[in-house]
């Protein structure tokens, strides 16, 4: 079965390669938004500083200089096995041990506004990469939620705290399933934090997530609670990555 792939007898037939010459960063900031990786160039000094190559093509690497620290900051594929992949490649690219994920979620709550923080806590596994780098269970606890409250309390910025729903799959998202997570005290659903975490814990990694609530599953008929082209308040919102530059300087003090 796919949830007893977990295999730490055995090697790898590949395995990603630290390369100690590639540049030295304090940590690595991932997004998802095209939009805001252009608004980062935008607004930032950014240095290309390595390439990540894939059959898709090429998304490169940038540094930025950010109160005296270095940060990496590049744009990650969508979707649990891609952005799994994105970690594992950038070990050979940049040299850090930290990680800050941040990008949009389905909220399962109505209670939760659109364009509030959202600080996960454990992630439901309904995906098969993380069975690959865990033992099989329900959940994959993610430890530095409590570091990243934290982080939000001492800047102001309000958040929910609760559990996320990672699914592979968000085409069946169906009624049953929606019920059943949140049921079990899921707040959100998305589709990369239980793989990125199982990947983090297995290589050794610090890792840091935060979401965008987005559209909403908790009514009648699924809301976008978004009018065509808006920006604000989505996971394309560039104010998102302040907070994520700021939560990379925050856990690197």
């Amino acid at each position: 079965m796919i949830t007893d792939s977990f295999d730490n007898k055995s090697p790898a037939k590949i395995n990603p390669q630290r390369n100690p010459d590639a540049p030295a960063v304090d940590a690595c900031i991932m997004t998802f938004s095209y939009l805001i990786e252009q608004f980062v160039l935008e607004h930032y000094p950014c240095q290309e500083i390595a390439q990540l190559e894939s059959v898709t093509g090429i998304t490169p690497i940038y540094a930025i200089t950010h109160n005296g620290k270095q940060f990496a900051f590049f744009k990650t594929p969508v979707g649990a096995p891609a952005c799994a992949a994105a970690i594992e490649s950038s070990l050979a690219k940049v040299n850090t041990d930290k990680y800050i994920l941040f990008g949009g979620c389905g909220c399962l709550d109505k209670e939760i506004a659109r364009g509030k923080v959202i600080v996960p806590t454990a992630a439901y596994r309904d995906e098969g990469t993380s069975y690959h780098y865990a033992p099989p269970a329900d959940y994959i606890s993610i430890p530095n939620a409590s570091i990243v409250e934290r982080f939000m309390q001492a800047n102001g910025i309000p958040c929910a705290v609760g559990k996320t729903w990672t699914t592979d799959a968000f085409y069946r998202e169906t009624e049953g399933n929606f019920a059943r997570r949140k049921a079990d005290g899921c707040l959100s659903v998305e589709m990369e934090s239980a793989a990125a975490q199982a990947v983090c814990d297995f290589r050794g990694l610090e890792l840091y997530v935060f979401f965008t609530s987005g559209d909403l599953l908790d009514a009648p008929k699924w809301d976008a609670r978004r009018k065509e082209g808006q920006i604000a308040h989505t996971q394309h919102d560039a104010g998102h990555f302040d907070i994520a530059l700021a939560l990379a300087d925050f856990v690197t003090e």
